[in-house]
This record gives C-alpha cells, sequence and structure tokens, in this order.
C-alpha cells in the first residue's frame, strides 16, 4: 500500500471517529511526529550549506564507515 492510500483510508476513518478523548489522542501522536522545526540560518550557514551541497554532487565526500576506519586506524597506531 502506498503512503498516499494509507493516508486516505486514515482520513476518512478519522473523519467516522465522534470521540473527543480518541481524536485528541489521535492529534497528540501526530504532533508529536510531525515536522514543524524552522532551523534559520544566517547568511555565512546558508553559503556553507551550499558549498557542502556542491561537493556532495561532485563526490568529495566521506562516508560515515570511512571515517571510522580511519579512526580505528589512528587509534591503534596511538
Amino acid at each position: 500500500m502506498k503512503t498516499v492510500e494509507l493516508k486516505n483510508i486514515l482520513i476518512h476513518k478519522i473523519a467516522g471517529i465522534n470521540d473527543k478523548s480518541f481524536l485528541n489522542a489521535i492529534k497528540t501522536i501526530i504532533e508529536s511526529k510531525a515536522e514543524t522545526s524552522v532551523y534559520k540560518t544566517i547568511p555565512e550557514q546558508r553559503k556553507k550549506i551550499i558549498i557542502g551541497k556542491e561537493q556532495i554532487a561532485k563526490g568529495e565526500y566521506f562516508t560515515n564507515e570511512q571515517v571510522e576506519e580511519d579512526i580505528d586506524k589512528w587509534l591503534l597506531e596511538k
């Protein structure tokens, strides 16, 4: 089942519920999962984000696994 189909089923089922406390419980669950955070950035931060995205597009990055391997090698040298 696709996400859109599931959303439509849930909307239809919720529309048929008249129990206020149950609806409040559903509202609490939805609000806990909804992405409502707005991140404010200064121009310098936005510039660095753009540079980072450009580096990723060019393949100029390390994976988490690569970094962990480098750290393990470094720790073994000490």
